[in-house]
């Protein structure tokens, strides 16, 4: 007999609906599986078998073959187990259900027939409804995460006995309740605040000034003058995540397999340190399945690359084109996804291979070429990818046994979400939300400066060498300086301190 049950998967955060088809014939005794299945589908027979065994039902003792439709698309992972059960107890007759084609069934399946979490459920269901399904059958761990996804019905199940007894209406199971997103209250309590940071009242301004604007920094600064901690500390003055971005990092920490289903959403944004050492496809993503990258995970937050001198030419230049256009195109054999990447890049590095070329305190040992040389392990595209370099020396002793409080993180955070709202009222109905997504034609339109200010800028372009791009990201950085005044226009003193912050341009790249 044939039966099929309805199943989905993803490519990328994106899914298509997969039939289970089951067929049981008389002939020797054995289970196929077809339809481009990867290794942990076909080992779903083995799991399927016992699942069955130890839920006190019976494994049929013909020749079962089980197609994936469609068949030329790649079918991977263990969430088909539950639906491969299900289609193979309809065909051997001891389910029936005419109910049974309403259902999208996902769910891996263990020896004794309980019910594991997948991964990508989010995604899953959001995609599913968007292609017009309506009921859902999954595990009883993912409830956490289905519960924010309104407008379709859900049924989270312990086990392959209460999936038959739900479908057959003997026992039906309840139906997942609704979650509503908290937003900010969710938050978990940061380990670190911008008032414990002492001295570095140039770098607090220019870490301001970027999370006003969204901008990407590079932090040069001998060790140990906090270039880590200030950077830790950017994501307590970060904005607080909507519903509809929390979603979007949801789902791309759900596909990864990263995310808490305990919690099932993910409220705060991500914080994101691979390490020097990490791959291309670490960062931008890939292997066999084309999972995502650091660049993916930590989207809507912040990539911090510590001692950015030290990772790979190759792995360093891979980051340009996700910083340039928020999206990452993960190709591979098998397929070709697109994940989104707007992250906020905060790099740090010392001046020099010793760590003290510019120093106040220490001297440094290295020769004009052996800093050149260091520093020229960034390239000129990506440093002009980066709107802010800023300057972090060392701290003094006074500075230091100050015993006054620094500024805190939230009032801090306020100017911020001030500055980041007259961004989001100006830009409205234009698809963007902060000063570093302008494009040419809006950077001509809401950057417009005077004759006084053409001079300055013509002067910087002249003696810095900057390249187009690098002129364009001086006009965003002075618009957002603008932006922390409430100035309409871009002044002079605006475009001067964005200037400022170009010290690789200034100081080293030039040497």
């Amino acid at each position: 007999m044939l039966s099929k049950v309805n199943s989905y998967t993803l490519q990328g955060l994106g899914g298509y609906p997969v039939v289970i088809e089951a067929d049981i014939n008389a002939g020797i005794p054995a289970m196929e599986t077809v339809g481009l299945p990867d290794t942990a589908v076909k080992e779903a027979r083995n799991r399927v078998r016992s699942a069955i065994k130890n839920s006190g039902l019976l494994f049929p003792v013909k020749r079962i073959t089980v197609n994936l439709a469609p068949a030329d698309t790649r079918k991977e992972g263990a969430q088909f187990d539950l639906a491969i059960a299900i289609a193979i107890l309809a065909a051997s007759e001891q389910l029936i259900s005419e109910t049974l084609n309403e259902y999208i069934i996902i769910g891996e399946l263990s020896l004794d027939g309980t019910l594991r979490a997948v991964n990508g459920m989010m995604p899953i269901l959001i995609s599913g409804m968007q292609s017009g399904y309506k009921k859902y059958i999954i595990p009883y761990d993912n409830r956490a995460e289905a519960s924010y996804i309104k407008g379709i019905e859900v049924y989270p199940a312990k086990s392959l006995i209460e999936v038959c007894a739900h479908i057959e209406g003997s026992a039906p199971i309840a139906q997942n309740g609704i979650s509503a997103y908290i937003g900010s209250s969710c938050y978990e309590k940061y380990d670190c605040d911008f008032a414990e940071v002492k001295g570095q009242l140039n770098a607090k301004r220019a870490l301001e000034i970027a999370v006003s604007g969204g901008h990407n920094v590079l932090m040069i600064g001998p060790p140990g003058t906090g270039k880590t901690m200030l950077a830790k500390c950017v994501l307590t003055i970060m904005p607080d995540l909507s519903f509809e971005e929390a979603v979007e990092i949801t789902k791309i920490h759900s596909v990864a397999g990263i995310l808490d289903t305990s919690k099932g959403i993910v409220c705060t944004r991500p914080f994101r340190t691979p390490h020097h050492s990490a791959t291309i496809p670490a960062l931008v993503g890939g292997d066999r399945k084309a999972k995502p990258g650091e660049v993916s995970l930590s989207h809507l937050g912040v990539l911090f690359l510590d001692e950015v001198p030290e990772y790979s030419r190759r792995a360093l230049e891979a980051l340009r084109q996700p910083m340039e256009d928020g999206v990452i195109t993960v190709a591979r054999i098998m397929q070709t996804v697109e994940y989104p990447a707007n992250f906020m890049l905060i790099g740090s590095m010392n001046p020099c291979p010793c760590g003290n070329f510019g120093s106040k305190i220490n001297e440094c040992s290295c020769t004009p070429r052996q800093i050149h040389n260091y520093i020229g392990r960034l390239s000129g595209p990506l440093l002009d990818r980066i709107d802010l370099h800023i300057e972090v020396d060392n701290v003094t002793y006074g500075e230091f046994s100050d015993k006054n409080d620094a500024e805190n993180s939230a009032d801090i955070k306020r100017r911020v979400m001030e500055t980041r709202a007259a961004q989001s009222a100006r830009y409205k109905g234009e698809g963007i939300y902060t000063n570093s997504e302008m494009n040419n034609r809006q950077i001509k339109k809401y950057c417009a400066i005077d004759s006084e200010c053409e001079e300055l800028l013509e002067m910087a372009f002249n003696k810095l060498g900057l390249s187009a791009r690098g002129s364009f990201r001086i006009l965003r950085v002075a618009r957002t300086i603008a932006d922390m005044e409430r100035s309409e226009t871009v002044r002079v003193r605006h475009l001067a301190e964005a200037i400022q912050y170009r010290s690789l341009d200034r100081k080293y790249w030039n040497r």
